[in-house]
């Protein structure tokens, strides 16, 4: 994604679960569509199964695409950090995914110059649900993202860059509703890329 608020790679770096908690019902049985990694317990409950996870992952430093300056100045913002996930995924009667809720808490978290080495902290909380127009069919997802993301220079604790609010894009990649402040939309959606100037700032000193 995008995601709310920042740039992600996704899951792809080095994860670790952790024991779900206690959950009601009985063991899923049925082959659920699609099937959730390896790292979800999964219980019927009613007609419907749904799955629980939790896990810690570390975000290995990724350029964000996001450049700063110009000319021999110039240099692109590289990311990395923790992130602290519960998801829950929602089956319906068929086995077929309807809906998946991922929390995450992004702490301890940077973004770097790495002409420089300079860092820039930031704290990221959300909550993405993504309601499935087919179930089964991860294509065909829209999904809502709230939450606030919070960038601080080191030296003055004053915040550089803040995204907080709501937004919803549909399974075609449109922006179908929006609220709160939103720079990543602004830059990414509408090619403002003066709202990472304050950041690039910082990182420059």
């Amino acid at each position: 994604m995008f995601r709310f608020v920042k740039m992600s790679t996704g899951v792809a770096a080095a994860g670790l679960a952790l024991a779900p908690a206690a959950l009601a019902g009985q063991p899923a049985t049925a082959a659920l569509t699609p099937p959730p990694p390896p790292f979800y317990t999964c219980m019927a409950t009613g007609e419907q199964t749904i799955c629980h996870a939790q896990r810690v992952f570390v975000e290995d430093p990724v350029d964000t695409g996001i450049v700063c300056g110009s000319g021999e100045d110039a240099f692109d913002i590289w990311d990395q950090g923790t992130v602290h996930m519960h998801a829950t995924r929602y089956y319906n009667a068929d086995g077929n995914l309807t809906r998946r809720v991922n929390h995450e808490r992004w702490t301890p978290a940077w973004w770097s110059n790495p002409l420089t080495g300079d860092t820039v902290s930031y704290t990221q909380t959300d909550t993405t649900t993504s309601i499935l127009a087919t179930p089964g069919d991860f294509s065909l997802a829209t999904e809502t993202t709230v939450g606030e993301n919070i960038y601080r220079d080191p030296r003055t604790g004053a915040k550089v860059l803040m995204s907080v609010g709501r937004q919803t894009v549909t399974e075609d990649g449109a922006v179908e509703f929006r609220s709160g402040k939103q720079p990543f939309l602004d830059a990414f959606a509408n090619g403002d890329m003066t709202v990472f100037d304050d950041v690039c700032a910082a990182l420059a000193e």
